[in-house]
């Protein structure tokens, strides 16, 4: 989990995918199937990956009022600006950037020196579809991910095949995984598996303590760019936007609709 200096690597990134309020509430646009045991598990993975002060990439699903069907019975979720593509609350790390996308390939690559968490929006299932998701996770010196989050069988076994294909090392937190049809998850887990990935419980995740023993002072800005110190700890304060944000999509009338970002903040 440190960030390479001297030819070291992270020991652990974890990869939280589409944890937002459409798939993660009842009341959402498109809740998972297993929502009643995913939310506990969820905030138990969270928990993990604080208490070792492991790094984060979180993903957002986010869609375009205007991709709507003119017919009305398809499905739109997670759509830009609304409430339902919030974020958990519990996934928001006071320490955070956001990579917007704007057709370019620009992105620090050093951004776990500054923030725990890099957050990247997606239009598809596939994170690696964005651009700078791509390099940023090829580029990543990472030992191996550990992925949770929505939905096993597509985004989940979409960015797992695809770090696979990377040479990446990856494991699923299979019950901290949203899942529309079991039958299907369950067949993606099989098929992630054969390719090398590992498959384990929360339980299992949360015996395992990443080895700390090669922290070291990291250089950390705040969200007003002073320096500063986090002996080797991710200073929790601070957030910053890489990119050009996406605005919200207009109300009714072409008022401005009062929605929320992306992390989970009312605006």
């Amino acid at each position: 989990m440190i960030a390479r200096r001297n030819g070291r690597t992270f020991e652990c990134v974890v990869v939280d995918l589409d944890t937002q309020r459409d798939f993660c509430d009842p009341q959402g646009a498109y809740p998972v199937a297993n929502l009643p045991g995913l939310i506990p598990a969820i905030r138990r993975v969270i928990a993990w990956t604080k208490r070792n002060h492991a790094p984060v990439v979180s993903s957002l699903e986010s869609h375009r009022l205007w991709e709507l069907p003119s017919d009305g019975r398809s499905l739109l979720f997670c759509i830009d600006g609304t409430a339902g593509q919030r974020k958990l609350a519990c996934t928001v790390f006071a320490s955070r950037a956001r990579v917007e996308m704007d057709n370019t390939l620009a992105v620090p690559i050093d951004l776990f020196g500054q923030y725990q968490q890099v957050i990247f929006r997606k239009r598809t299932d596939d994170l690696l579809a964005n651009p700078k998701a791509d390099r940023f996770l090829t580029q990543l010196p990472a030992q191996e991910f550990v992925v949770f989050g929505n939905g096993l069988e597509s985004s989940v076994k979409a960015l797992t095949l695809g770090l696979l294909a990377r040479e990446k090392r990856v494991t699923i937190v299979f019950d901290a995984c949203g899942y529309w049809d079991r039958s299907t998850a369950e067949l993606a887990l099989r098929q992630v598996s054969a390719k090398g990935a590992a498959v384990v419980s929360v339980s299992e995740l949360l015996a395992r303590k990443l080895d700390r023993r090669y922290r070291y002072p990291i250089t950390i800005h705040d969200a007003e760019g002073n320096g500063g110190y986090a002996n080797g700890r991710f200073r929790c304060n601070g957030s910053a936007i890489y990119g050009r944000p996406i605005p919200k999509p207009p109300g009714p009338n072409g008022t401005p609709q009062n929605g929320s970002d992306v992390d989970g903040n009312g605006s």
